[in-house]
């Protein structure tokens, strides 16, 4: 017996929510803490829209198309209308949602047709084309739907004896305390709040149910690819927008 038969389920499970776990930046808290000068926080907004929101929907039908089973087709398929329709929640696209923050913080919206992905951007965005195009459903779905639209807080969505955090109001929101963003310019964050919850069991159901044990390693592979590219990107879009480590860890603006 090779060595991915002999992960089971249990492990398997175990191994994915530690990639999760990874799934944290330092600089992340000057982000929230209001540190990014103004005049370059669009760079934050440009580079997470063209590196990956913008194209979600694509990204999920790309596993969609790859699956040839039906059970885990529809669980892909409701997440899929939802993203490019926003037709049983949000209204419109969440891509176009998104568009609602740079334009309620009165940024020329134009950038946004025109974006130029820093090079650990585009490294990021090429990782996860690759990833959704060549390696098949198991992973198109694990790094879509469990890695690009999971937290670090995945421990928690998925079991039940963790106690569940509320969600702060939305007028708490960072980009409303520290920018004055309208807080009606998120409905793509009170969008997330009302459908997020069964898109995350949703995709732990398939990944943890539907992958095949000889699938299991592949899929462990590629999220843990996914993490690096990801702290990569994050690295630079931090830099980008002015954050800085000091000697002791803590974030602080240049």
């Amino acid at each position: 017996m090779t060595r991915h038969q002999k992960l089971g389920r249990a492990e398997f499970r175990e191994r994915l929510l530690r990639v999760m776990e990874a799934k944290v930046h330092w600089a992340w808290p000057g982000f929230t803490g209001g540190l990014v000068p103004r005049h370059l926080l669009h760079i934050h907004l440009e580079q997470e829209y063209a590196t990956y929101v913008r194209d979600f929907p694509l990204l999920v039908g790309r596993a969609y198309v790859q699956c040839p089973i039906p059970e885990v087709r529809r669980e892909l398929a409701a997440n899929l209308y939802e993203e490019e329709t926003g037709g049983v929640v949000a209204g419109k696209p969440h891509p176009e949602l998104f568009l609602d923050i740079p334009r309620g913080l009165g940024m020329n919206l134009a950038r946004f047709a025109r974006v130029k992905l820093v090079p650990a951007a585009a490294r990021y965005r090429a990782y996860l084309d690759g990833a959704t195009e060549r390696r098949g459903w198991e992973v198109a779905t694990a790094v879509t739907t469990l890695f690009v639209e999971g937290t670090s807080d995945e421990r928690r969505e998925i079991d039940s004896t963790l106690p569940k955090v509320p969600a702060a109001p939305l007028s708490a929101h960072p980009l409303v305390k520290h920018y004055g963003l309208p807080p009606q310019c998120l409905r793509l964050s009170k969008a997330h709040r009302e459908v997020e919850g069964e898109h995350r069991a949703a995709a732990w159901r398939i990944v943890l149910d539907r992958v095949p044990a000889s699938r299991r390693t592949a899929v462990l592979v590629a999220m843990n690819e996914a993490v690096r590219f990801w702290l990569a990107y994050r690295d630079a879009v931090a830099r980008a927008c002015g954050l800085r480590r000091d000697l002791r860890g803590s974030v602080r603006a240049a």
